[in-house]
């Protein structure tokens, strides 16, 4: 049974901010990363050979749970956070990289995938804006197990809050152990507004969430942040208070099509190309129009030969 959302205030004394956070009971929201009260985690991308996606007994299509979907479209303000953002041979093409990754999602082929969705006011918009991005060089958390922590630095380091905001935390620290590459949430910060957001390790050299694009144009490390950052961003429009469009089994429209690629190399509205996966489309499963995901469901679709 999913509940009404409860409010949650959380002080964060590092930086004197106070959160509220808007927790849905989700009971397949989490999955047992972070202890209570935390904004529950969704959409984890999970690392190649990880928490394999589960078959569903019945249809495998999206439900609709009543949520929003975000209309009209996404306010994208990177943050990266970490000492090692101050060093230039570290950076290399990330930031400028992601930038335009951002920039070339907004009304591409790509970000179609995501329109068929609805709420009670529209479908999901494809229009991306692009703020200036954030360098935090304080030291960033190890792991991305908090989310209150993540939300607490949007709610400092963004200029702008709005209610379409979309907030990706880029952290310099590597993966690890951990078994995932990135995940999004929603929280409401202290001037109550209510924003999504989403934590992202530093990929270089991590063959678990790398895409492997045949590009030689982008640095490895730049090409798994683009991939894990065209799911979590498809996921935050389709299902930005996690209580949107999510399947039987939890599964949002990027966690079905995770490691599932159509098309070797996709070319935005900018003109840049990137390796990203698809999203699952229940049109094109319907239609029998899509390409298979790793279940062998062919419901995915990625703007580029499967549309």
């Amino acid at each position: 049974m999913i509940r009404l959302p409860i409010a949650i205030t959380v002080v964060v004394s590092a930086c004197a901010l106070t959160v509220t956070i808007a927790a849905q009971d989700h009971p397949h929201r989490g999955q047992g990363l972070a202890p209570q009260p935390e904004p529950p985690m969704s959409g984890i991308h999970w690392a190649r050979g990880q928490a394999k996606a589960r078959p569903n007994s019945g249809s495998p299509n999206l439900i609709y749970h009543g949520g929003p979907v975000m209309t009209q479209g996404a306010y994208v303000e990177p943050i990266y956070w970490g000492p090692s953002w101050a060093n230039a041979s570290f950076t290399g093409d990330k930031r400028t990289g992601l930038a335009s990754f951002y920039a070339g999602f907004s009304n591409s082929a790509y970000a179609d995938t995501n329109g068929e969705y609805t709420d009670a006011s529209g479908h999901v918009g494809t229009s991306v804006s692009v703020g200036a991005d954030h360098v935090d060089t304080s030291v960033a958390p190890k792991n991305g197990n908090s989310t209150s922590a993540i939300l607490a630095e949007v709610c400092s380091q963004a200029s702008t809050l709005v209610e379409n905001g979309y907030y990706p935390v880029y952290v310099d620290a590597p993966r690890g152990h951990s078994r995932y590459c990135a995940w999004h949430s929603a929280g409401t910060c202290s001037n109550g507004v209510t924003v999504q957001f989403a934590f992202f390790y530093n990929l270089d050299g991590d063959g678990g969430c790398d895409p492997q694009d045949p590009s030689i144009t982008h640095s490895q490390g730049l090409e798994a942040l683009a991939n894990v950052s065209g799911h979590e961003l498809s996921e935050a429009l389709t299902d930005p208070h996690l209580n949107a469009w999510y399947d039987s089994n939890g599964e949002e429209n990027s966690d079905k099509c995770a490691w599932a690629f159509g098309t070797p190399q996709l070319t935005f509205s900018n003109g840049s190309k990137w390796k990203v996966q698809g999203n699952w489309s229940n049109a094109a499963f319907n239609g029998s129009s899509g390409y298979a995901n790793r279940d062998g469901q062919r419901g995915c679709l990625d703007g580029g030969n499967f549309k």
